[in-house]
């Protein structure tokens, strides 16, 4: 009883319980079984004789209530229709609404020993099991799964399954047909979900609508869980995604084996693949045959019908436009890095043409060309797209809305991220312009509390006052994170020459030159990016000037004090996982103490409990925040950072390309950032046809360069 309202549950499983006692017999069926088939009836009042019959009948048989399928459906029969004509009879019971103070306090623990309850039979928090039951409990869970089954499936909604992902697992190709519904909601409405990570709270009351057809580009600061409300999406933990919805998310590389490029991506296709085998098998059989024949013919009908004729010439444009010339394109997937088959998944992604296509960091692994090729590919996609990206120049060309998380809560913008950027900002300004205006509010009406509070005659005044505070609307104060600096220390000075090449040449085979008499140099003051296809020999070049690799012919000249830190994505792949930040610090620099190997780390934003953590917990961010950190103790003359940009969120790029100017050392930068290569280099070094050279002209001209032979070879576009 709460609040004088006795809710009738009970009273409506007593009804339930003795039609089945009389259909059934009290003493045949178990006790258990009898209030797991009564809370079925109780939850669904309008189950039909098919499904309560599918679930009911084996438990009447076990026990010997029925002897076979048709005695236990003639009796489940019985039972709906004795149930429904007991309902019909009952009349409503008027209960008293009024609360009621008890004249002594109860005992309750002692109520259950004296027996003391109104009635023969106790309430539910007073019944004690008196036997252990006999039923079998993995036919109950059993049966109790295939009901939430038929539940879920008049829903329409998924049914939560354990997920097997298989490494040999590939996406497929959905072709409709004539059966398939086409006019089917593709949208997904996500509401009031939490996600967490352990003990740490990432998402809390999140809320998300995509609509379908719609790009959205998912920003926040890194660690806060946007790759993993990724994964829980694309593994449907989230109720409210439709079960029609085909979800594609890019984010393991694919298994290198002998099938190459082309044939990786179109083993994808997989009714096409199928189709063809067969047809292979009928023409070699005795197709002249009747049945043959006819059967060939609905499956060149079939073949016409999926486009399956220019489905290689499809998959090939893709691999094209990611960076695979037609021979790449025929070596085995074996043969390549570990970033180039997440080229090969990303385009197998692109080719299956999902409904809602999910990528984390889609530009990691690209060049410049193969970037904007992406971008100009994703700007015609007719699906939905939800993607993590920090490159703020690739968000503006693709997507049509931000979503922020920020403070553990999802917010929505319309608009590029430039549209974000200046609503957002003007938002934050509003915000705390309101936030300064209650507060100069509140501190006049509590002076006045104050001051009359005393004074009789103003008591109604002090009162009406009060009131006002209590009902006053807080409004938030703006909170911003804290901003993540990255400092170089300046080096000490050298003199010139740093490094310098005096006919340079370089390549892996004799009979495959990178580059060939290289004249070029690097001071204290050069800011250079090296820019050209993947491939070019652009690390190459960076192995040589840190003495890792020697050239074929020529030299390279360094100063013997020249101290070099580089940065690469190979570095942060290779750090020990089971190893706190602090304790990779103090591994790689011994000697140093934790209060300055704790100093030192917080000054590039990892502070707190993230460097007593295990590596493997941090994100992709705060591991290449953790290598920045041991690189610049080093104090360097000359950095050399690759993809320097990869997992940094937008605030953090921006604070590194600030760390950047202002280092009174030389850079040397291999990124498909244009932002970063913008605000940082003044020299570019350009990889081409064997050669480097100097290019005339600044980023944007090499961006107009790669544009115009972009337009020149992408008809692909046009017909996607």
């Amino acid at each position: 009883q709460r609040g004088g309202t006795y809710s009738n549950s009970h009273m409506v499983s007593a009804k339930i319980k003795s039609v089945l006692e009389a259909a059934c017999g009290k003493s045949k069926l178990d006790e258990t079984i009898l209030d797991y088939i009564g809370g079925v009836l109780e939850e669904d009042e309008q189950i039909s004789l098919e499904d309560f019959s599918g679930m009911a009948s084996p438990f009447l048989m076990d026990s010997g209530v029925a002897t076979d399928d048709d005695s236990a459906e003639q009796l489940c029969k019985s039972i709906l229709e004795n149930l429904k004509l007991s309902k019909d009879g009952t009349e409503k019971v008027a209960v008293s609404t009024t609360m009621k103070k008890l004249s002594a306090p109860v005992n309750l623990s002692q109520q259950i020993v004296e027996k003391k309850f109104v009635g023969d039979e106790k309430p539910d928090w007073a019944k004690i099991a008196e036997k252990p039951t006999l039923v079998d409990s993995d036919k109950l869970e059993a049966y109790e799964a295939r009901r939430e089954k038929l539940k879920a499936q008049k829903l329409n909604q998924p049914v939560k399954e354990k997920q097997v992902i298989l490494p040999s697992s590939i996406p497929t190709v959905f072709h409709s047909n004539a059966k398939t519904a086409t006019n089917m909601n593709r949208d997904i409405h996500l509401e009031n979900f939490d996600i967490a990570y352990g003990k740490d709270m990432l998402i809390s009351n999140g809320q998300i609508h995509l609509a379908f057809g719609r790009k959205y580009g998912l920003v926040g600061r890194n660690g806060t869980g946007k790759s993993t409300l990724l994964r829980h999406i694309s593994a449907r933990e989230i109720m409210g995604i439709p079960g029609h919805v085909r979800i594609l998310h890019v984010e393991q590389e694919v298994h290198g084996d002998d099938t190459t490029c082309l044939d990786c991506v179109l083993q994808c296709d997989v009714e096409r693949e199928k189709l063809l085998k067969e047809e292979k098998e009928l023409n070699v059989s005795d197709a002249s045959s009747s049945e043959n024949s006819d059967r060939l013919r609905r499956i060149y009908d079939r073949l016409q019908e999926i486009d399956a004729y220019d489905a290689e010439s499809k998959a090939a444009g893709i691999l094209a436009g990611l960076g695979f010339d037609p021979e790449m394109q025929n070596q085995a997937t074996k043969s390549f890095s570990g970033g180039w088959r997440m080229r090969i998944a990303l385009a197998r992604a692109l080719f299956c043409a999902p409904d809602l296509l999910i990528l984390d960091e889609p530009t990691n692994h690209l060049d410049l060309y193969s970037t904007l090729w992406l971008e100009s590919y994703l700007e015609a996609w007719k699906g939905t797209i939800l993607m993590v990206s920090h490159q703020r120049e690739f968000l503006n060309g693709v997507c049509t809305d931000i979503i922020l998380l920020h403070h553990k809560k999802l917010e929505e913008y319309k608009g590029n991220y430039d549209s974000f950027e200046s609503t957002r900002y003007e938002q934050l300004r509003q915000q705390s312009k309101q936030f300064e205006a209650q507060n100069k509010q509140r501190k006049h009406v509590q002076a006045f509390i104050d001051r009359f509070r005393y004074n009789a005659n103003r008591a109604a005044l002090v009162q009406s006052r009060l009131k006002s505070l209590e009902k006053m609307q807080m409004v938030e104060e703006l909170t911003n994170d804290p901003n993540v600096v990255i400092k170089f220390p300046d080096p000490s000075a050298l003199i010139p020459p740093i490094l310098q090449f005096n006919d340079a040449t370089f390549g892996y085979d004799p009979s495959h030159l990178l580059f060939r008499n290289l004249n070029m140099g690097i001071d204290m003051d050069s800011r250079v990016a090296l820019v050209g296809a993947n491939g070019a020999g652009k690390s190459t070049l960076m192995n040589l000037l840190a003495g890792e690799l020697e050239p074929t012919g020529g030299q390279v000249i360094r100063n013997p004090k020249v101290r070099f830190a580089r940065f690469s994505q190979h570095f942060v792949d290779q750090l020990n996982l089971e190893n706190s930040p602090v304790e990779h610090f103090m591994s790689t620099y011994p000697g140093v103490t934790i209060q300055v190997a704790r100093s030192h780390l917080g000054s590039f934003g990892l502070s707190g409990d993230i460097v007593l953590r295990t590596i493997n917990t941090l994100s992709g961010g705060q591991k290449s925040r953790l290598v920045f950190a041991v690189l610049a103790w080093k104090q360097p003359h000359i950095l050399l950072l690759d993809e320097p940009s990869n997992h940094l969120d937008i605030e953090t790029i921006d604070s590194l390309a600030q760390s950047l100017l202002e280092f009174k050392g030389g850079v040397l930068l291999i990124s498909h950032d244009e932002r970063l290569i913008s605000m940082v280099c003044d020299e570019l070094w350009y990889f081409h046809d064997g050669k480097v050279e100097r290019f005339n002209g600044d980023f944007n001209d090499y961006k107009k360069m790669l544009l115009s032979q972009l337009g020149n070879q992408n008809p692909l576009l046009k017909k996607q």
